[in-house]
């Protein structure tokens, strides 16, 4: 037995006794209010018919005749198949001094390793610079001829979450 407990049971509080009466008056007073406005609409007047007058017949106008469509103008349609466009196109500048594009600089080679083996899952090759003198280590991909070959792997890089990469003329 728990401590602190009696021995005897518990004595339930009584329910409160509901009092049915006022459930039955409410009802009854629902009901009369509908009789009530049941009745009240019954009572009331039909609605005088409306009084119809003859339609008044409008005055015929004068008929104007339309004026014809205008004549087209455009040749477009004929002539557009017929048409060529000649685009000349820049001619792309190659650079003697070829472009790189660095994808971070890390003091541990781990780091470094780690950045070049997610590059790799992207299909690009990189290399790891490490200048003498200095204790970073640069993970670079290059070099490229074009500017444009440096950008499109850079988007693909961008596009798998590998940044921040920045691209450059190399000077070594």
């Amino acid at each position: 037995m728990k401590r602190g407990a009696s021995k005897k049971p518990a004595k339930k509080k009584a329910a409160p006794k509901r009092k049915p009466w006022r459930s039955g008056l409410l009802a009854l007073l629902v009901v009369g209010i509908f009789g009530f406005g049941l009745y009240s609409l019954s009572q009331d007047p039909e609605p005088p018919a409306p009084v119809v007058q003859a339609p008044v017949k409008p005055k015929p106008k004068p008929e104007k005749a339309l004026p014809p469509p205008p004549e087209e103008q455009w040749d477009y349609v004929d002539s557009l198949p017929s048409r060529e466009v000649e685009v000349k196109a820049k001619e792309q500048v190659i650079s003697d001094i070829p472009y790189i594009m660095q994808c971070g600089a890390y003091k541990t080679a781990a780091q470094a390793d780690a950045r070049k083996l997610d590059i790799a899952f992207q299909g690009i090759k990189s290399k790891i610079r490490k200048k003498e003198g200095s204790s970073w280590y640069r993970v670079v991909l290059g070099p490229y001829k074009l500017k444009r070959d440096a950008e499109r792997d850079k988007h693909k890089l961008q596009r798998a979450k590998i940044e921040p990469c920045a691209i450059w003329k190399e000077t070594q």
